[in-house]
Formats: structure tokens, C-alpha cells, sequence
């Protein structure tokens, strides 16, 4: 009888274990190829201007200082984990508090992880429409839609346009804006000549020597990134500037 009851307790034991393991595997996320990866970083990369820190003023209505806020908020990379992603951190948001935005090469959708003041978390999906990264939420269950409009002005401001609308509703209603401007010096324009990061090519404000050389890094994730594989950033950094070089001559050609 004892041996029946161990077996019995063993079986169980087992089927718990796999159906723990099970679980764990269906929570991690798929990883991506190599390739997928590298082309997930290059959509990322589209919003290389948004790296840093910004000064934030949000409004519920436009042009109107009832209901505003101040907040600061940081944009970063994070290159450690398998699927590449950029870190959006608010401090006193009204909003949102962080967010994780990723991108899918499979779907060709940006998709947005983001947690809100009150620690709940809510999840959107998008794409760039004329510049401006638009995303979406499915319906809660009450049927409403929240919607996060990203605007890049230019590389010293930014607004971030929050909205919904209810079941029945066809159009998004306002929620509340923030116009970030960025945080510190003025700062040149993109491709004007200033010192690009190493890592994503975006623009580079703090430096890191190396076997007696400098080079220039964009945030924080960026930083642990080459300070992980400093040879292999280089080399990456090598090929993409060779890759931009010669596209540029072929198009210097293509109008000769």
C-alpha cells in the first residue's frame, strides 16, 4: 500500500514539475535570430533622437495651466536582453510611469509595454504614420481604447498625445499632451557634424575609453552594451559606417 502511495505521490510530483516548466516556457517570450534581432534594432534606431533626458509639461487641455503637471523623463536603450528595446522612465508622471518599446520584424509593429502611476499595466501596438509613432490598446473591459501619439518636432522637443475613446465611440477624445524639451545644452542637429554613439550611431553626449581610444555612447544601456563586447560594438560600428559610405557614393553616382 505504502509503494502504491509513493508511486502515486511521484506521478503527481512529475506532473506538477511539467506543468511548472510548461508555464515558464509559454511566460518567455520567443527569442529572436540573429537577423531578426539586428533588424528589430534597426526600426529601434529610427528613434535614436528620443535618447536622453527631457524636461516634461503636460497638459489636460492645450494652452491651459488648469490640471498641468511637471515631470522628467529618460529615454534609453536596453541591448542586454535578447530582444533589443528602448526604456521610457517618467519621474511625478501623470501618465505613465515606465514603458518598454519593441519592435516585431515579423509584423512590422511596434509594440509598447507600459506600466501607469497607479503600478497597473497596459499594452499597445502601432506603427509610424507620417513620422509620428502612433499606438493603440486593445479594449478593457469596460470597451475602452487608449491611444499614445509620439511626435518628434526636432531634436530638442517632443510630444507624447494620450487619448481614448469609449465602446460606441468612433473618435479618440483628448486624455491629456506633454511637451518635453530636452534636458541640458542646445544641441546640434543630427548629421551636423556632432559626435555619433558607437553602439547605434544615434547622437553620442558621453564618452568611454578604450585600448587608448575614444568613442562616444548615446545613454546608459548603450555604455553596458560595449563595456559586454567592445570589440564587437567596433567592428559593427566598422561595417555600418562602410554600409553608409557606400550608399552614399552610389547615390552621389546614380545623380553624377
Amino acid at each position: 500500500m505504502r509503494i502504491r502511495i509513493s508511486a502515486v505521490l511521484l506521478l503527481l510530483t512529475s506532473l506538477m514539475f511539467a506543468g511548472m516548466v510548461a508555464a515558464e516556457d509559454e511566460q518567455q517570450p520567443a527569442k529572436l535570430s540573429a537577423e531578426d534581432r539586428a533588424a528589430a534594432r534597426a526600426a529601434l534606431e529610427e528613434f535614436n533622437s528620443l535618447i536622453g533626458g527631457w524636461r516634461g509639461v503636460g497638459q489636460v487641455r492645450r494652452g491651459s495651466n488648469r490640471g498641468a503637471w511637471l515631470e522628467q523623463a529618460e529615454w534609453v536603450w536596453q541591448l542586454k536582453s535578447d530582444q533589443p528595446a528602448l526604456r521610457y522612465v517618467v519621474e511625478k508622471g501623470n501618465q505613465l510611469k515606465t514603458a518598454k518599446l519593441t519592435y516585431d520584424p515579423e509584423t512590422k509593429t511596434y509594440s509598447l509595454e507600459a506600466v501607469l502611476p497607479d503600478d497597473a499595466e497596459r499594452n499597445y501596438a502601432g506603427q509610424v504614420e507620417d513620422d509620428k509613432l502612433v499606438l493603440q490598446s486593445p479594449a478593457d473591459a469596460d470597451g475602452t481604447v487608449y491611444r499614445i501619439t509620439v511626435t518628434r518636432l526636432n531634436e530638442k522637443r517632443t510630444l507624447v498625445l494620450f487619448q481614448k475613446r469609449g465602446e460606441k465611440q468612433k473618435r479618440f477624445g483628448r486624455v491629456a499632451e506633454v511637451g518635453y524639451t530636452r534636458e541640458g545644452t542646445k544641441l546640434a542637429e543630427v548629421g551636423g557634424g556632432s559626435p555619433e554613439c558607437i553602439v547605434t550611431g544615434g547622437k553620442g553626449t558621453s564618452t568611454i575609453d578604450y585600448k587608448g581610444k575614444t568613442y562616444y555612447l548615446c545613454c546608459s544601456g548603450c555604455r553596458e552594451a560595449f563595456l559586454d563586447d567592445p570589440e564587437g560594438i567596433i567592428a559593427d560600428a566598422k561595417e555600418r559606417l562602410e554600409k553608409k559610405r557606400a550608399k552614399k557614393a552610389a547615390a552621389a553616382k546614380k545623380n553624377s
